[in-house]
């Protein structure tokens, strides 16, 4: 009887020790002489959020990351979020325009190389991409050529400018939740203090300085 309890109780402290869940262990003995036994009872307090352990400053950025404009609002910045959405209605529309460009000056490109006889073709691009006698039609195809690479240079600059201006978001909510908890009241003072700098070149010797010192007058 005595070799099962404990048995028991072995399993019973492997299972709680590999257990997700936080446990305690209750000792329940019955008689005089009988064997302690220890029962692994569920503790109320349950596993907690992930975001729960994370500080705001990593929260904001998260949020920013995820949604941009939620970093701004979950620092209660509300008037920076018009900014961030302009910015990104400006950046889209750019976007968008630069890459029907190409994509039309591309598909004018290859039909020029196709078949540069092509009436049709040819009587919609027109005036310096127009193709004429002679010289003049190699130089309306350079002009396309010119084109094409042109809007394709600025489709790529502005989805560079984009994942700037999401880095700058996220950056931003990042950095001004961690201003936040600065003090930054009226209380707050400077005071210069005599203070030893370490020697350029040489980190055992020292050279007298000053050094600036930012204190609260409330504490």
């Amino acid at each position: 009887m005595k070799l099962r309890i404990s048995v028991t109780a072995f399993l019973l402290s492997i299972l709680s020790y590999f257990s997700p869940a936080t446990v305690s262990a209750q000792i329940v003995t019955v008689g005089q002489d009988s064997v302690p036994v220890v029962i692994a009872s569920p503790d109320t307090a349950q596993k907690r959020f992930f975001l729960s352990t994370w500080d705001k400053p990593a929260k904001a950025a998260l949020f920013s990351a995820v949604i941009p404009g939620a970093g701004q609002v979950y620092n209660k910045a509300y008037w920076k979020v018009p900014i961030i959405y302009a910015t990104g209605a400006v950046l889209g529309y750019f976007l968008i325009d630069n890459n029907k460009n190409y994509q039309d000056f591309r598909q004018a490109l290859i039909l020029r190389n196709r078949d540069s006889s092509d009436v049709y073709v040819n009587s919609r691009i027109y005036g310096v991409y127009s193709p004429q006698n002679g010289v003049l039609t190699q130089r309306g195809t350079e002009n396309l050529r010119y084109s094409r690479d042109f809007y394709r240079r600025n489709r790529d600059l502005t989805i560079m400018l984009s994942v700037l201006a999401w880095g700058l978001n996220v950056a931003e909510a990042y950095v001004h939740a961690h201003l936040k908890d600065f003090d930054i009241s009226e209380d707050l003072s400077l005071q210069v203090q005599p203070g030893l700098i370490p020697a350029q070149g040489n980190p055992y010797s020292m050279a007298p300085g000053v050094t600036l010192v930012l204190y609260s007058n409330s504490k």
